[in-house]
């Protein structure tokens, strides 16, 4: 099975450009799920914080299906798309890379538009169009009754009260807002707690955010099905979503991440836009772990 390794602001990603058809070279795994689990474990497989499958699309340039190391499949990756919009340029499977109109990606989570910033013939960066967040409680999903945005609410995780702001950018997120260092948040422990309650029938992504001003924030993420990373793309778009309901921060702001910085523009109605860095770390050929 033919790869490559790549990173966007730490987050990595094993990318398979031949699509579903590579599966037979994962080591007996019968589905992507299974071979997800076996290639991103960090010490007997590649190592990564999920595998990116490249198919072709009938209404895009291509078809990005995301698997997380657990083996479930995410509707979408904010910054493996950006990982696979670097792949699809260098490597030419897009025409016009630098179009103004971009190119479309899709993925189980809708159709994204991204811009590729190139440098000496390299992607260096990619914007992406996230598109609008989705606020209403039942289409996030959270177990919460409510037909408007949910922000505070009060839940109880491990014996201590937090206050929850839900957000969906194509996937789940609950986010918290801490007058404490994130840092000292205990989130490896509360984490998994908050990812599997019930109160989220789909499971959920969570943050831990520190505002630092207007237009800058500090984050850490536990990301459903593969824990602890570096850094989440739809998560800081989420992110950027709560604290502008809340009134926290402008139309541009700038999120610091474990693994760098993403950029998030909001105008509080539209699409949400993310701007981050990307990088190639390696490619290879899998051929089992026997």
């Amino acid at each position: 099975m033919r790869f490559i390794k790549m990173h966007g602001t730490g987050n990595d990603f094993i990318i398979v450009p031949g699509g579903a058809g590579e599966l037979s070279g994962v080591d007996g795994a019968t589905n992507w799920g299974e071979a997800a689990s076996i290639l991103c474990d960090r010490h007997f497989g590649i190592g990564s914080d999920g595998v990116l499958l490249l198919s072709p699309s009938d209404v895009a340039a291509f078809q990005m299906q995301t698997f997380n190391p657990d083996g479930s499949e995410a509707e979408m990756c904010g910054n493996g798309i950006r990982c696979v919009a670097k792949y699809a340029v260098e490597s030419g499977m897009v025409a016009n890379p630098s179009d103004e109109a971009g190119f479309k990606v899709s993925t189980l989570g809708g159709i994204k538009t991204v811009w590729p910033v190139i440098s000496n013939g390299l992607v260096t960066g990619v914007r992406v169009d996230m598109e609008s967040p989705e606020l209403a409680p039942a289409r996030i999903p959270v177990a919460v009754e409510s037909e408007k945005p949910v922000l505070d609410h009060r839940i109880v995780i491990d014996g201590s009260s937090m206050d929850m702001t839900f957000v969906s950018m194509g996937n789940p997120h609950a986010i918290v807002f801490l007058d404490t260092p994130v840092d000292q948040f205990p989130l490896e422990r509360i984490g998994p707690i908050v990812e599997h309650d019930p109160l989220f029938p789909q499971r959920t992504n969570f943050e831990v955010v520190n505002v630092l001003g207007r237009d800058r924030l500090r984050v850490r993420i536990w990301e459903r099905g593969a824990g602890l990373t570096m850094a989440c793309g739809t998560g800081a778009c989420a992110i950027m979503v709560a604290a502008s309901l809340k009134g926290l921060v402008d139309e541009t702001v700038t999120i610091e991440l474990p693994g760098g910085e993403l950029v998030l523009e909001w105008d509080g109605t539209g699409p949400v836009f993310m701007t981050g860095s990307v990088e190639s770390v390696f490619e290879g050929d899998w051929r089992g772990a026997g």
